[in-house]
C-alpha cells in the first residue's frame, strides 16, 4: 500500500486497528516500512489532545490506536530488505505516495509481477508517475529502468482522499470573496483544473488562471 507519511498512513493503520479488533480481517502481519513515517508515528502520540473524542475514549481504555499485536514499525533498511525475501502473507504499507521515489519502489520491484499479490492504491495519483500507471493498469511499468509485468491485482481506494472536491473549492473561494484579485489553480490535472477555472469565470470571478509551463505572470 503506497502511502503519504503524514496523515494517511496514521489514519490507515488506526483503520486496520479497528478492523483487526472487529475481526472483519484475518490477523496476518502488517508493516509499516517508511522511516518518515515512523517518525511522523511518533509525534502524533505524543499529542492526544489533538484527536477527537472516539480516539482519546480509545486511549482511556489503554488501547494504541496507532499500534496492534500484529503491527510492526520498521526502521532500518535491513528490515526492510528482509520483507523482500518473505513469502508469506502481509501487509507492508511504504512511501512515497506517488511511488516515484522511497523503500516502496524496492516493494514494487520485488512484488508486482507476482499474481498473488494487490497493489492498494489509497491517494492520488499525479499524471506522469509510477502510481498513475499503477492506477491505469498499464500492462508494463518500469521500475528503475527495466520494464515489468504488471501481474498483481491493482486495487483502488478513493475515499482516503484529504482534497477538497470541486464544490469544497467553489464554496471557498466565494467565501473569500469578489474582492480577490487572482486565482490561480496549480493542483491537479490539467482537464479537470481549466474546467475549475471555466466554472468560477462563469461565477463572475476574474483573474482565474491555470498557470502554464514556463509561464510568466506579474503581480501588481
Amino acid at each position: 500500500i503506497p502511502s503519504f507519511s503524514l496523515e494517511r498512513t496514521q489514519l490507515l493503520v488506526f483503520i486496520l486497528n479497528q478492523l483487526f479488533f472487529e475481526k472483519k480481517i484475518p490477523h496476518i502481519p502488517v508493516y509499516v516500512d517508511s522511516p518518515l513515517s515512523v517518525a511522523l508515528t511518533d509525534i502524533f502520540k505524543l499529542h492526544p489532545d489533538c484527536f477527537d473524542a472516539e480516539v482519546r475514549n480509545m486511549i482511556d481504555q489503554g488501547q494504541d490506536p496507532f499500534g496492534f499485536r500484529n503491527l510492526t514499525y520498521v526502521r532500518s533498511v535491513e528490515e526492510s530488505m528482509a520483507l523482500n525475501g518473505r513469502e508469506d502473507p502481509m501487509v507492508i504499507i511504504s512511501a512515497s505516495g506517488m511511488c516515484e521515489g522511497g523503500r516502496i519502489v524496492h516493494h514494487l520491484r520485488n512484488n508486482i509481477e507476482n499474481p498473488n499479490n494487490t497493489i492498494m492504491i489509497i491517494g492520488y495519483m499525479a499524471q506522469h508517475t509510477l502510481g498513475r500507471r499503477l492506477v491505469e493498469r498499464r500492462r508494463r511499468v518500469r521500475i528503475f529502468g527495466i520494464e515489468r509485468d504488471l501481474n498483481a491485482r491493482v486495487e483502488v481506494i478513493n475515499s482516503f482522499s484529504a482534497h477538497a472536491d470541486r464544490d469544497e473549492l467553489i464554496r471557498y473561494v466565494e467565501e473569500c470573496g469578489k474582492q480577490l484579485k487572482g486565482i490561480f489553480i496549480v493542483h491537479g490535472d490539467e482537464d479537470q483544473s481549466l474546467a475549475l477555472a471555466e466554472h468560477l469565470k462563469q461565477k463572475g470571478f476574474e483573474g482565474v488562471v491555470v498557470p502554464m509551463p514556463k509561464q510568466f505572470i506579474e503581480l501588481d
